[in-house]
């Protein structure tokens, strides 16, 4: 086992889920390490609190096992600091701990924790308890992905103090394009309109809706709904969507396992462009334009441009009801 693993390599998480071990036992991070890089995971280690944190916002790892009691900042600590960091606030952590009392396990969950395992450690249980959460981990963010290619990012907003707690990467791209602002700085444009969005709650109908305009690009925020709170000033979700031709096009590029000049080939084709149009405006010819279509049939399953522009828009109508052709 090699503790000084690089940290600017790229994980590649495509085959892979990443697991970060905190724990200052060789003999447990050795058992731990084994097993994990067996079963095809990608492992990581640190033998301290503070390293921990530091290797966490480094690579972003899907899942944490945490050792509960360690000299200096025990675990306890570390799952709260993780937990307050937007960054990994997101990632599953599983405690690894001897102590068994109800009030030490009641700890361990109310720090972030998803779950636990007692010492000895077991490897099996431990890659059984891993699975359960990874699943989850793993539909959370393949969902947060598909929405980031929709067009659809989403944060969330603590209302009390203003805090942003969490966002998908296209969130971060645009606050930071419109707003110039980074986590966990919530604009201040979208906590007035959240302010106001609040203070009208029990009025009917849905909340007023944030625009902010870039040039031709549109920005809108929705309040989308409270987490695990029942005090209005808690935890708010809000999904933003950036209105502009490449969301669609990605959108349909994700839709249909496109190739992204497919996707945009597919995009003028509901516009009604001809190929001869769309060969001028993609900078081909109408002989490539027509080979893409080609392709684009088959992974339709259709046989004309009619028929695949029914489908694009169907599914786009679906993702983006206010496009317009």
């Amino acid at each position: 086992m090699n503790p000084s693993i690089d940290m600017d390599r790229t994980l590649d998480r495509s085959n892979s889920d990443v697991v970060l071990i905190v724990d200052d036992v060789p003999d447990n991070l050795s058992v731990l390490h084994d097993a994990l890089d067996e079963s095809g995971f990608t492992v990581l280690i640190a033998i301290s609190g503070e390293a921990a944190l530091q290797r966490a916002a480094q690579a972003l790892p899907d899942v944490v096992l945490l050792d509960a009691m360690m000299p200096g900042m025990d675990g306890f600590e570390v799952a709260r600091r993780l937990k307050a960091n937007p960054q990994t606030a997101h990632i599953p952590i599983i405690f690894m701990t001897g102590l068994t009392e109800t009030e030490h396990l009641v700890a361990a969950l109310e720090c972030g924790a998803v779950d636990y395992v007692t010492k000895p450690i077991k490897p099996k249980e431990v890659l059984a308890r891993m699975a359960v959460h990874l699943a989850g981990a793993r539909e959370r963010r393949q969902t947060r992905n598909a929405l980031d290619a929709f067009g659809y990012a989403t944060i969330t907003v603590r209302a009390s103090d203003g805090a942003l707690l969490w966002q998908t990467p296209l969130a971060r791209e645009l606050l930071e394009r419109y707003c110039g602002t980074q986590a966990p700085q919530t604009p201040s444009a979208v906590m007035d309109w959240l302010q106001q969005c609040l203070s009208k709650l029990d009025q009917p109908g849905e909340p007023p809706r944030l625009t902010l305009e870039q040039g031709a690009k549109r920005l809108s925020f929705r309040l989308h709904q409270q987490i695990d709170d029942a005090d209005p000033q808690g935890d708010w979700l809000i999904v933003m969507r950036e209105v502009s031709d490449q969301a669609v096009i990605e959108a349909l590029s994700l839709s249909f396992k496109l190739t992204p000049k497919e996707a945009e080939v597919l995009y003028w084709v509901v516009k009604g462009k001809t190929n001869k149009d769309i060969g001028d405006i993609l900078g081909s010819s109408p002989a490539t334009v027509k080979k893409h279509l080609e392709h684009i049939f088959v992974k339709l399953g259709v046989e004309t441009r009619t028929a695949a522009a029914g489908m694009a828009m169907g599914r786009i109508r679906l993702l983006q009801p206010q496009f317009e052709v």
